[in-house]
């Protein structure tokens, strides 16, 4: 298939047990939103064992505990479920590069390989509301005004304000530039291009 919508991809949002898979950090929580021609279809939500505790800040800044972990099932399994979730669906995370190393070093870990491309809200939120406050989620999340419970640093609620970004996001290129359906592949260039050269890379799309 040539032509991959926007409106049709999966959201995801990982909580870890830190910054670096190099450095043996692993995931602890994986939450995801299937978006179906503009509409969140399916939610994907569950905790995972690293096999090893996870430290006091990692507790606090997540609000996941050991105790919680501790009647999971292990990365292995959730990850080869989610794998399946995701299979022929391009994929959104804000802050991907995050996001994106911690998928593929899990899928490695289960010898499952993820060909999937990676758009990031993070990145062409910086191009289209150069105005605000940071590119933060939450701030984000507050300066355009989008439905949440409140709730942040938990994967599924991440996940679910990512996504309420996105269709945002996508909405804003509608009705600014008339760029409707937007293309996976353009969201991908749009989050690259320099931010000087935005507003011209947009009109071109639109002609």
């Amino acid at each position: 298939m040539r032509h991959h919508p926007a409106e049709r991809v999966i959201v995801l949002d990982f909580e870890t047990t830190g910054l670096s898979p190099n450095q043996g950090d692993r995931v602890i929580e994986v939450g995801a939103v299937r978006i179906e021609n503009g509409q969140v279809s399916e939610r994907f939500q569950r905790l995972m064992n690293p096999g090893r505790r996870i430290n006091g800040f990692i507790e606090s800044y997540t609000g996941i505990s050991n105790r919680m972990l501790q009647d999971a099932a292990p990365c292995e399994e959730v990850m080869s479920e989610f794998a399946d979730f995701i299979e022929g669906y391009n994929l959104v995370a804000h802050n991907a590069s995050f996001d994106s190393k911690f998928l593929v070093s899990e899928l490695t870990r289960i010898k499952r390989s993820e060909s999937a491309l990676f758009a990031c809200s993070m990145l062409i939120s910086r191009r289209i509301y150069p105005d605000a406050p940071n590119h933060k989620l939450a701030s984000l999340v507050h300066y355009k005004q989008l439905p949440t419970d409140g709730t942040f640093h938990r994967a599924l609620a991440d996940a679910e304000m990512t996504a309420h970004l996105w269709l945002a996001i996508l909405d804003d290129l509608r009705t600014e530039y008339g760029i409707y359906p937007a293309d996976f592949a353009l969201m991908q260039k749009l989050g690259k291009t320099a931010k000087k050269s935005v507003n011209q890379f947009l009109q071109q799309q639109s002609s």
